[in-house]
């Protein structure tokens, strides 16, 4: 009875949750790279993104005014000031302070409006719950003022000078809109060049006969398994030795010599599949090669050309090898955008605000590409059927 058309597998449960599971594996980091990429770094440090809609604890680090702000009462030298008004890093005037401290053995001893007393009882701080501080010593101070901790409960808040910053103020080393601009330079070539040259010879080894077809078959599907790193110094020294040198031709034949390969074998094994009285047909209609190829076998081709369009897209986006080989230049001029995230991370590590943002951007454009051509993937299923 199991075998009876219409009805469904026991297992069909099974298979359902393993594909809930695997969208959420895919989604929630995409998510939280989004949520991150318009948070401020005090909200990426004190929370994970999952708590951007909650206030959020965090322990900072400031310091109060020094010798040069000091004034002396009787005995006492005494600093008076707001610290999150003086400090131009930490919390936003108008942030709650809950507690501090005055040594990082204990950041959170005393809570606002308690005096400590410390440093054999010569140092006294306290503070209000706004950040107002009275500072005093009986000894003069130097000229870096007190190390106090504070922790503020930070409201939930979103910025777009992330963007901002990434993609229209950065300098020339932040700014990533040039990458972008370099990365769709490269990709788009680089995607429509092996297509094109991959859709006529699989056209050829499918549907045309001529001597050492069977040998240039067995030499594409033995290319397939060639490890990319193991080609990218000798066809950068020939791409030196006929004149192409690094730039934008090179990183463009690169890419189309690594993915012709597997575009060849995919395009030809689902040309073959194609009704064969439709070619046939078509001859004895009197239709050149050429015109069955642009006038049936591409039209009935195209869910296979989207596909491997969408994956060498994909590839390319996200492609950083090549580029670093073929690409790269000393002015910086073609930097992709795989390898200006790199620089983010090696300049600035641990401005995860900007790194997020970055990502995401890069991120955004394969996205967009799969969930617009998508459809293509389904239609594949029944396209070529001859009705």
């Amino acid at each position: 009875m199991d075998n009876i058309a219409g009805r469904k597998s026991g297992l069909s449960w099974a298979v359902n949750l393993s594909v809930v599971l695997l969208v959420a594996l895919w989604l929630f980091p995409t998510v939280g790279l989004l949520v991150s990429s318009f948070r401020t770094a005090d909200q990426i440090s004190a929370s994970g993104w999952w708590k951007a809609l909650f206030p959020a604890e965090q322990v900072v680090q400031l310091r109060t005014g020094g010798a040069e702000v000091a004034i002396q009462e009787g005995t006492l030298w005494v600093v008076e000031g707001n610290l999150l008004e003086d400090s131009e890093e930490g919390p936003t005037p108008g942030t709650e302070i809950t507690r501090f401290g005055v040594s990082s053995k204990a950041v959170d001893a005393f809570a606002v409006g308690e005096t400590a007393s410390f440093t054999k009882d010569t140092k006294t701080f306290t503070m209000d719950a706004a950040g107002n501080y009275r500072f005093t010593s009986t000894k003069e101070l130097k000229k870096r003022g007190q190390r106090v901790f504070v922790t503020a409960t930070l409201p939930p808040d979103f910025t777009l000078a992330n963007y901002d910053q990434v993609l229209i103020s950065g300098n020339s080393n932040d700014s990533m809109t040039k990458a972008f601009l370099n990365t769709l330079t490269v990709t788009i070539p680089a995607t429509i060049i092996p297509i094109v040259i991959a859709a006529f010879a699989a056209y050829a080894l499918a549907w045309m006969e001529f001597p050492g077809r069977a040998l240039l078959i067995a030499a594409i599907v033995g290319l397939l398994v060639v490890p990319l790193q193991l080609a990218l110094i000798p066809l950068l020294k020939l791409h030196l030795n006929v004149g192409i040198g690094k730039g934008y031709l090179g990183v463009w034949l690169a890419h189309t010599a690594f993915g012709l390969p597997l575009a060849i074998y995919l395009l030809r094994n689902y040309m073959s599949g194609l009704p064969r009285d439709i070619i046939e047909n078509a001859k004895v209609d009197g239709a050149t090669d050429f015109q069955i190829f642009t006038k049936i076998i591409l039209p009935l081709s195209f869910p296979a050309l989207a596909s491997f369009a969408i994956f060498q897209f994909l590839w390319t986006w996200n492609d950083l090898l090549v580029a670093k080989v073929f690409l790269i230049d000393s002015t910086g001029n073609t930097t992709v955008m795989t390898n200006q995230i790199v620089e983010l991370l090696g300049t600035r590590g641990g401005n995860w605000e900007i790194l997020a943002t970055a990502a995401f951007v890069s991120i955004s454009v394969p996205l967009l590409v799969f969930f617009a051509m998508q459809r293509y993937l389904v239609r594949g299923l029944l396209a070529g059927s001859v009705k």
